[in-house]
């Protein structure tokens, strides 16, 4: 159904990051827009304050009678809502335009010159510095974000002239595959979402697949380094890119006084002291690889890359202060999305390279029983380098439980003098009464929610 053919839009799992920016997508063509989610949460607040009709029921009931006609109904859906939905149901049954999110957003940005970010972890960060940076130049973007981008308070971008789009190109049940990147970037590799690829082989075949989908006469940047072996057509250029090597890397980092510099090089020159807007160690990797493919466009200048890396203001749940008090002794609260093994990894790195000589407690909520199956040891390994380590009940989001597969399931083979397992529902009044010095929440489930209850708490 082409956009001109669309009346309304009906969302099953509207409350989705990605869903929630098609569907402001849609409502900013002044389309109406509905949709389900299983519970509300601050993203489906905000998409009912702009105008979308919102059931937190699973019953056709909950479904404006305008989406009830087949005519003009686009039905759009996400793999983490099951098939027995009611809606979902009702619409696949009587034949409405009934799509997958990917293939949406695949017809949406095809017309565009499309910059897609790809990878086991850092494709929300990257995607959103990219979009910021070119939001920031005198071109512009449209941009579909996989996180809110501080400053915009929104996952979304929109120009009417801009001929780029930055999308983060999601690789769970290969949604990225409906894609057609004009200039594709693979920032990690590392194995995820087994429950759907089964094996290490079959990820990296998704992501080769993937490079093969670039436009003719596009690019492809890859992070050095990387067990992929891409497959892009001859008409495509491909680079690398790293902290310490590749086509495109960083040199001179300068890390002092909660700051972090560094310059950008690329094929043609450099680019010097481009400071960090969010100063944590991995984002000069994430920068790197957001300047390479603006750069790749014709459109980054010296200036823009100095002052739209400066003014970059991060992305809700991505390194996220919470609490930074004053003064040597303060304590600190920061919450990120790590829910992968690399991810936990690097996240609680960059904490203590920012506190190098304070006590770490890191509370970690395991997401997914599959993603907790196989890679409990990694997870466990991860997370006894902190001081003490809480681990709360696993976030099981989409999936059935699985028995035996629980929190417990790390939290036994956590190597830490101090560890504990909770409750998400105690976490407040255990935090509140614990002596921490710096504390880190990880995890991509809903313990974020209780964080500023807990700085409430303190206080």
């Amino acid at each position: 159904m082409e956009l001109a053919d669309t009346k309304r839009v009906y969302f099953a799992g509207i409350g989705g990051i990605g869903m929630a920016a098609l569907a402001r997508y849609y409502m900013s063509k002044g389309l109406p827009v509905a949709g389900y989610d299983r519970t509300p949460s601050a993203l489906t607040a905000e998409l009912q304050a702009e105008g979308a009709s919102i059931s937190f029921e699973d019953s056709m009931d909950a479904v404006p009678g305008e989406f009830r006609q087949k005519e003009g109904t686009l039905a759009v859906y996400t793999p983490a809502v099951p098939a027995s939905n009611i809606p979902l149901s009702f619409f696949g049954d009587n034949g409405f335009e009934l799509r997958k999110r990917a293939f949406v957003l695949g017809q949406i940005t095809r017309s565009s010159k499309s910059l897609c970010f790809s990878g086991t972890h850092g494709k929300t960060t990257t995607s959103s510095m990219a979009a910021h940076i070119m939001h920031s130049g005198a071109t512009g973007c449209n941009a579909f974000l996989g996180g809110i981008l501080k400053g915009y308070n929104s996952n979304l971008m929109l120009s009417a002239t801009s001929p780029y789009s930055v999308v983060e190109a999601d690789e769970y049940d290969r949604s990225f595959h409906q894609l057609s990147p004009y200039i594709a970037v693979v920032t990690a590799t590392d194995p995820d979402h087994l429950d759907i690829y089964g094996t290490e082989e079959n990820y990296l075949e998704s992501f080769a697949h993937f490079t093969e989908l670039i436009m003719p006469g596009g690019f492809l940047v890859v992070r050095e380094g990387l067990k992929l072996v891409p497959r892009p057509g001859k008409d495509v250029r491909t680079y690398t890119y790293g902290r310490d090597h590749g086509d495109f890397h960083a040199e001179n980092i300068r890390t002092g006084n909660g700051t972090i510099f560094f310059d950008f090089v690329h094929p043609e020159g450099v680019i010097s002291d481009i400071e960090l807007g969010v100063p944590v160690a991995i984002n000069v990797d994430n920068a790197v690889a957001s300047l390479a493919a603006v750069w790749l466009t014709g459109t980054l200048t010296p200036e823009l890359a100095r002052s739209a890396m400066a003014s970059y203001p991060g992305v809700e749940r991505r390194f996220e202060f919470h609490l930074k008090e004053k003064g040597a002794a303060g304590r600190a609260i920061i919450d990120d999305y790590a829910h992968h093994p690399d991810e936990l990894k690097q996240s609680i790195a960059s904490v203590r390279a920012l506190y190098p000589d304070r006590r770490l407690t890191v509370a970690f909520q395991p997401h997914l029983y599959t993603r907790t199956r196989d890679f409990a040891p990694e997870f466990a390994a991860a997370l006894s380098t902190a001081d003490e380590v809480i681990l709360i009940d696993l976030y099981p989001a989409r999936e059935q439980p699985i028995p035996g597969i629980s929190s417990k399931t790390i939290f036994d083979l956590v190597d830490c003098e101090k560890k504990s397992l909770i409750s998400k529902e105690d976490f407040v009044e255990t935090m509140k009464n614990r002596n921490f010095e710096i504390l880190l929440t990880a995890g991509a489930g809903d313990l974020n929610l209780y964080v500023p209850k807990l700085v409430e708490a303190l206080k």
